[in-house]
């Protein structure tokens, strides 16, 4: 049994500052966009540097590992000495990364070129969540909302990113995402003026604050084990979509690269959407009856992927990726309320080391679309839903507030 200081929260900021979580819901986009634009070459790099799907595989571990290794480092970091122009130094990185995207000439230089951008991504994601936290007011369900929503949006132009520039420019189009990386730096400065500003506030008023201790029982562990699990399930079957299945459609289809696409696109388009209004969801519902649903009730669905006609793919890729990723920012939330006090540990955890495990994935698929078929890939992924049962194991929202209490 382990205690853990926490301090008790004073309600000092009681409005919510929109445009603070609009910028870093800004920052979130172009920096989910620069690892957008990974998967995105996918199709061009895997032709025009003869790799296989093995090697695709280890581009986008690569990738995630490092955001997912080193984001729960950073977030601890993060919440025991915040350092807020870390942000735009997260975004120097990922400008670095692109560029050597641009000029990458083989396999090994594209892995370096992403370990920059995943190192990016390791540190921006838990200051930007103790910023959209500081900047939340008594609205913190949409603030991480409108933060997360931001994020997902960046991820889910991976597909549009191919279409409309990597199919014409080829890979040397990278060059023109450091243009977005430099207006990011702009964007992040600027927050982290507020942001270094608040905290000055708050470290003079520490004074007036009460130290408590809360309990971190086995109760907590188990419960913040098996969400990271949950989480981890949810990203594999994230990983199989987004790095695999515009391979799958035009190896079975015979759909163009464009086309191809256009079906993943859909299928992240509605996970924003789902992020958006899981929040509202969760506040009606609870929020572990959003998770529940998230994962069991697209299990159905993702059964019928693999079997069915290509005109039927584009609405069943629509209402999986909705439900799927409607537990998206309900998760945050709900770790952020197993572990209060540790925003910046429950982003690392739940952003970066579940979900970015999600990479795992795409090795091992990228191993058995070598050794099997793309059509096995698909099976093994429609499968993964169905581990949304051991949700019922997880706190109700209620318990969880006893525990506390």
């Amino acid at each position: 049994m382990q205690t853990a200081p926490i301090i008790e929260e004073k309600k000092v900021q009681q409005l919510t500052v929109y445009r603070i979580l609009f910028a870093i819901s800004i920052g979130h986009f172009l920096n989910d966009c620069m690892q957008s634009v990974v998967p995105a070459l996918f199709p061009i790099i895997q032709q025009s540097m003869n790799l296989s799907y093995t090697e695709v595989g280890w581009i986008a571990f690569t990738l995630n590992i490092t955001s997912s290794i080193l984001q729960p480092v950073f977030g601890i970091i993060a919440d025991k000495k915040p350092a807020p122009y870390l942000l735009p130094v997260a975004m120097l990185s990922s400008l670095i990364g692109m560029l050597g995207l641009a000029l990458a000439p083989n396999f090994y230089f594209v892995l370096l070129s992403v370990l920059f951008i995943g190192f990016g991504s390791a540190i921006f994601h838990p200051e930007g969540s103790r910023v959209s936290y500081m900047a939340a007011g008594n609205r913190r369900g949409l603030a991480q909302s409108i933060y997360q929503v931001g994020g997902n949006a960046g991820q889910s132009l991976a597909p549009v990113f191919t279409a409309l520039i990597f199919i014409h420019t080829g890979q040397s189009g990278t060059i023109w995402f450091t243009l977005l990386a430099t207006i990011g730096i702009i964007i992040l400065f600027q927050v982290s003026k507020w942001y270094k500003k608040e905290l000055q506030q708050s470290l003079s008023k520490n004074k007036q604050q009460s130290k408590k201790d809360f309990i971190i029982n086995k109760k907590i562990i188990l419960a913040i084990s098996l969400l990271i699990f949950l989480v981890f399930a949810r990203s594999w079957y994230g990983a199989g979509i987004s790095n695999f299945f515009h391979f799958y459609l035009i190896e079975k289809f015979s759909f163009s690269i464009e086309k191809a696409q256009i079906f993943v696109f859909i299928f992240l388009l509605a996970g924003v959407i789902g992020t958006f209004l899981g929040g509202p969801l969760a506040d009606r519902f609870g929020k572990r009856t959003v998770l529940l649903f998230s994962l069991i009730g697209c299990a159905p669905f993702a059964l019928l992927l693999p079997h069915v006609p290509s005109w039927f793919v584009g609405p069943l890729l629509f209402i999986i990726g909705f439900i799927l990723q409607s537990s998206f920012s309900v998760t945050v939330v709900y770790a952020q309320e197993l572990l209060p006090g540790m925003i910046g540990l429950v982003s690392g955890l739940i952003v970066g080391l579940a979900f970015g495990m999600g990479a795992l994935g795409a090795v091992v698929f990228g191993v058995i679309g070598d050794l099997y078929s793309l059509h096995t890939i698909m099976l093994f992924c429609s499968v993964l839903p169905l581990l949304g049962v051991f949700t019922y194991l997880l706190p109700t929202d209620k318990v969880i507030r006893e525990m506390h209490s």
